[in-house]
């Protein structure tokens, strides 16, 4: 029986949150591991969808997504990053930002091409990139400001694009970019999106960005790869309602860009899940269409979790980094008596009551991530005060 494709995930069938999760749940600590809210989102938006789900119908949604929740997306756009959309022919609606990536990298790449990343990313994009028969070539952003280092992206880009055949096949197709990005919280600046940019139109790639972060970019506002030169027609987007509205267990996202990209998403997102959460996604229209006092309120209160968490990490002895958008504070532990990161993760639920996840899981570069940490924000005060007591209680690292 043909295996390639089970064969390529063997590397991606256990992963890092299930064992730190698993931890959590042994030994009781305060888990920070895991990058969701511990409360719901807005109580109008939950009641929205009660109502719809009790009014029915609760049957397919249509394959490229409610009207409702399409237009709401395009209009969403316009409203935040200047950028028109046709909601009939440039949104998908997909299930959580997840399988949007997934759906942009399979309906996007052939096997054998080569997608730039920046390292370090998502645990799915590896994942995904492997299902496409794809290549992942990683340039790495490396710790205390995780800036894109310029140089090594063209490097990489230029050789990748260099193993393209005669017919044009193989090489670099797709870049693949996330800002506000997870884990480092960096927020890309325009001087680095314009130099991306400038790669994708003169090497002919197309841009993948994972924004769904974008509500939360605390040292810059968020601006969109789509709206800097050429990069109109040769990007894709996606984003989604769990980050903005606290409703992860949702997994409500969209896909936005030019008709032929998100037409060839829709071919490979319609044999993923071809609809989801019809219902949900007339709620999460609603949602959309909050006023921006809503937003502000939203990034406030993360900017204020995140300088709790920082203050009370640093106060403890550690060394925490100040993330500049997203939900999660990196921590170099490289001055610790254990300064391997998955040592340090696996010892710390037992020696602070603490879970964390090793930043290193998420580099092919193990080097560069060797000594990094990740500690999520997005939780209560109350859990946060609860963590940063129990590692002040350590004393000594």
């Amino acid at each position: 029986m043909p295996r390639a494709v089970a064969d390529r995930l063997v590397p991606f069938r256990s992963t890092i949150f299930a064992e730190m999760t698993a931890l959590a749940e042994r030994t009781g600590a305060v888990n920070l591991g895991q990058g969701f809210p511990d409360e719901d989102g807005p109580a109008e938006i939950v009641r929205a969808a009660a109502d719809a789900l009790i009014a029915g119908p609760n049957q397919y949604a249509p394959g490229p997504g409610t009207p409702a929740l399409r237009h709401a997306v395009a209009e969403h756009q316009r409203r935040f990053h200047g950028i028109t959309l046709d909601p009939d022919h440039q949104v998908q609606v997909t299930v959580g930002a997840t399988e949007g990536v997934a759906a942009s990298i399979l309906g996007l790449c052939d096997p054998g091409d080569e997608v730039i990343v920046l390292e370090p990313y998502y645990d799915s994009y590896a994942a995904v990139i492997a299902m496409a028969g794809a290549v992942r070539r990683p340039v790495t952003l490396r710790a205390p400001e995780f800036a894109v280092d310029l140089d090594a992206l063209r490097d990489a880009v230029h050789a990748s694009v260099d193993r393209r055949d005669r017919d044009g096949r193989g090489g670099a197709r797709l870049l693949l970019l996330n800002s506000p990005h997870n884990p480092t919280g960096r927020v890309l600046t325009v001087a680095e999106l314009d130099a991306i940019a400038e790669l994708c139109v003169e090497h002919d790639l197309v841009a993948v960005c994972d924004e769904v972060y974008e509500h939360l970019a605390f040292a810059r506002p968020h601006v969109p790869l789509a709206t800097r030169p050429g990069m109109a027609d040769r990007t894709v987007t996606v984003s989604s309602a769990g980050k903005a509205f606290a409703l992860t267990g949702w997994k409500v996202g969209w896909v936005t860009g030019p008709e032929p990209l998100v037409s060839a998403v829709r071919a490979a997102k319609q044999f993923l899940t071809f609809s989801g959460h019809g219902p949900l996604q007339d709620a999460i229209a609603a949602a959309l269409a909050l006023p921006d006092a809503y937003f502000e309120g939203l990034r406030d209160r993360m900017v204020a979790r995140r300088d709790r968490l920082v203050a009370g990490v640093r106060a403890a002895g550690l060394d925490a980094l100040v993330p500049e958008g997203g939900y999660f504070v990196t921590v170099d532990v490289s001055g610790t008596s254990e300064p391997d990161a998955i040592a340090f993760c696996r010892a710390l639920p037992a020696r602070a009551g603490v879970v964390a996840v090793p930043t290193t899981v998420f580099y092919d570069d193990r080097v560069a991530g060797r000594s990094l940490v990740r500690l999520a924000y997005c939780k209560r005060e109350d859990v946060l005060d609860d963590a940063i007591a129990r590692l002040a209680a350590v004393g000594r690292w």
